[in-house]
């Protein structure tokens, strides 16, 4: 007998098994618990002819069960071998699964302490007549902060959401805690946990019809790689397109006469059409869920192209008429040729029209398009302070009031959206094109600098370049604040900053006093109070253009960057 995970798809009922050929059963006393912890005892099974497929000899409501709450989790199966006796195997199953305890969180108490013995993940499943993922998942509730893993015994949180959180950083558990105990706040669960983790929408990498490696973004994983997830949905969703396409276009080559592809989350129903092989006629129908999931369903015909196909092989000149207008009237390659020419000859054209080709490089910066993709300085913040003292600079709102009147200028009415990301397919593109045509070369300009300015990259040498060639003064913008005192935690530079501000006298004189002491004394240059003689615009060298340091520690990226753009205007 062999322990393992069975995909729900690759099992069936073996007619072996005595209800074989009754309906579905009864299952209104085991779903809760199913609902809840998931199945617990595994199924016997056999194979069934293939290597990856096998059949239900005992389980059968076990399966039925599973396969009502649709979670498509694999299922935990014991796999007969020649000579097994079945009901021997399954009173055993009953009997070691009978040793486990009650709760989860009971059993990661009990598979740690067995760890810590000395024992092997492959010894505890055996002994309990368990999979090896089955122990792992138990012993991953050891990473849960003790309080939600108290909660989960308590039953007060499902297994699904707490599986999610064993995948959380410390720090997302405590924030989600934080929402959990907070009566005037929502915790997400299940699904809405794992995009809340994951900063949005979540796809598996199971789904990805192209080859992983292809993809050069970041993947999150569990903590033992059984699940992984794409980090960047719009790569995700740029590279499985062009895998979609790929299979569309090989379906074509390959002779089938029509190849949908449905829009995400737009269903394929069975129902409403007939089987119908190539030679006939049949499509292809290709659907994607909103996960990325992928279904080819090869050779159909709507009922009603099935009943004009029916009626033209019995020799209905009418009925053949009206079937040939779905046809489509190019073919792949003649579509191409057209398509081609004349993109070359509208390329030519536009470089007689810098104008035009000037709106029509906002427009695809704006709105994006299969070559285009154009994204937005995040700005994130380290932490909430920092995010408040941002929003609260004089910069961010002098910015604001400006990109305001660029979103009118381009007719949208969201005044808190931004200019650039508004991707979508080539109408929308098309659509900003239009727009701009209507505009004055100033107003295109505007919108143009926005959009820029939208998407310079923060911490990056080329804020320094554009700082130092544009004479940014930074007194203008920024003054030091709770939060820039917050975060100055080193002796030296305080000190440093100390002589600056009020000279070396002054710092000299303070150099033994401890950090809070010095801000303290800086604060009173900056207010004129305490007897100190009030200094205006005061700015730390690490916000003047250019930028300087205080020290030759090195790991300064800002003043590194500088270093090596420095001589690109050293003649300027």
């Amino acid at each position: 007998m062999q322990l393992a995970h069975i995909p729900i798809d690759k099992l069936n009922i073996s007619a072996a098994n005595m209800r074989h050929a009754k309906r579905a059963p009864d299952l209104s006393d085991i779903l809760p618990s199913v609902r809840a912890r998931g199945v617990l005892v595994p199924l016997l099974v056999r194979p069934n002819g293939t290597p990856e497929s096998f059949e239900i000899v005992a389980g059968r409501r076990r399966y039925f069960a599973a396969k009502s709450l649709a979670e498509g989790d694999p299922l935990p199966c014991a796999i007969m071998e020649d000579g097994d006796d079945a009901d021997a195997l399954e009173a055993s199953l009953i009997e070691n699964i009978a040793r486990l305890d009650p709760d989860e969180v009971s059993q990661w108490e009990t598979f740690s302490r067995l760890i810590r013995e000395g024992r092997t993940i492959a010894d505890i499943a055996a002994t309990f007549g368990i999979t090896e993922l089955m122990v792992k998942r138990s012993l991953a509730l050891g990473d849960l902060l003790p309080k939600i893993r108290e909660a989960y015994r308590r039953e007060e949180i499902d297994a699904e959401t707490a599986r999610y959180l064993t995948m959380a950083s410390k720090a997302q558990q405590k924030d989600w805690l934080a929402l959990y105990v907070d009566p005037e706040q929502y915790a997400p669960r299940g699904c809405q946990l794992k995009q809340w983790l994951f900063g949005g929408q979540s796809i598996s990498t199971k789904v990805a019809l192209f080859a992983i490696e292809d993809y050069h973004g970041l993947i999150v994983s569990d903590l033992f790689g059984e699940e992984s997830y794409f980090a960047d949905a719009d790569l995700f969703w740029l590279k499985q397109n062009e895998a979609i396409a790929a299979r569309r276009d090989a379906y074509l080559e390959a002779g089938w006469s029509e190849v949908t592809v449905l829009e995400p989350g737009q269903h394929f129903h069975s129902w409403d059409h007939e089987k119908t092989p190539k030679k006939k006629g049949g499509k292809v129908v290709i659907t994607v869920s909103h996960r990325g999931e992928v279904e080819c369903h090869e050779g159909w015909l709507s009922r009603k192209e099935a009943r004009r196909a029916r009626d033209q092989s019995e020799g209905s000149d009418q009925e053949e008429a009206t079937a040939k207008p779905s046809r489509p009237e190019l073919s792949g390659p003649m579509q191409n040729y057209v398509d081609l020419h004349r993109h070359a000859a509208v390329r030519a054209g536009l470089l007689d029209h810098p104008g035009t080709a000037l709106r029509l490089m906002v427009a695809h910066a704006i709105a994006g398009s299969s070559l285009w993709q154009v994204r937005c300085e995040p700005q994130r913040a380290a932490n909430e302070t920092v995010a408040t003292s941002l929003a609260a600079c004089k910069a961010e709102a002098a910015f604001a009031e400006k990109r305001r009147a660029a979103l009118a200028l381009l007719g949208q009415p969201d005044e808190d959206a931004t200019v650039v990301g508004r991707y979508g397919d080539g109408y929308d593109t098309a659509h900003v094109f239009a727009r701009l045509l209507t505009l004055s070369d100033d107003d295109v300009m505007r919108v143009l600098t926005i959009m820029m300015a939208e998407t310079l990259e923060a911490g990056s040498a080329v804020i320094e370049a554009l700082g130092h060639h544009l004479h940014v003064e930074m007194a203008a913008f920024w003054q030091a604040d709770e939060v820039f005192f917050e975060l100055l935690r080193d002796k030296e530079i305080a000190n440093a900053m100390l002589a600056d501000i009020g000279g070396k006298h002054v710092a000299d004189g303070n150099v033994a006093e401890k950090v809070k002491t010095k801000k303290k004394i800086i604060r009173d240059f900056l207010a004129g109070e305490n007897g100190r003689e009030k200094v205006e615009a005061w700015l730390p060298r690490w916000m003047k253009f250019p930028v300087e340091s205080y020290t030759a520690r090195g790991g300064f990226r800002t003043a590194d960057q500088w270093a090596r753009v420095q001589p690109l205007f050293a003649a300027q």
